[in-house]
């Protein structure tokens, strides 16, 4: 059996694809009345795994600077809280930030592909 050596590295990068691919799926989606605690719980979800996989991709966290700020930045506004309430109040920088990261990585094609 031959191992590779790029197995586990393949595997890390991997995630940043899914994890763009679960943060795109909620694109189409909205906060409308029994939806939006779903909707807002879920973009806060998907921007926490981009900023995981993004932090363990084997380019290192260096390479998605914007992404991990933009995404620091949100946290410390949320200031762990994630209930309906806060994500609501902060409804506008949530979908944004994922808005952001979405243009930052449509520009940056081979990292999800």
């Amino acid at each position: 059996m031959e191992s590779s050596a790029s197995g586990p590295a393949t595997a890390s990068a991997e995630r940043v694809r899914d994890a763009f691919a679960g943060l795109q799926a909620t694109l189409d989606d909205s906060c409308t009345p029994g939806n939006c605690a779903y909707f807002l719980g879920r973009v806060h979800d998907e921007l926490q795994r981009m900023d995981r996989a993004m932090k363990a991709d084997p380019k290192g966290p260096g390479h998605f600077p914007e992404p991990i700020a933009l995404i620091a930045k949100l946290n410390r506004e949320l200031d762990g809280d994630r209930s309906f309430e806060n994500l609501k109040q902060h409804q506008r920088l949530l979908v944004g930030t994922r808005d952001e990261i979405n243009t930052w990585m449509q520009g940056h094609p081979d990292d999800y592909r």
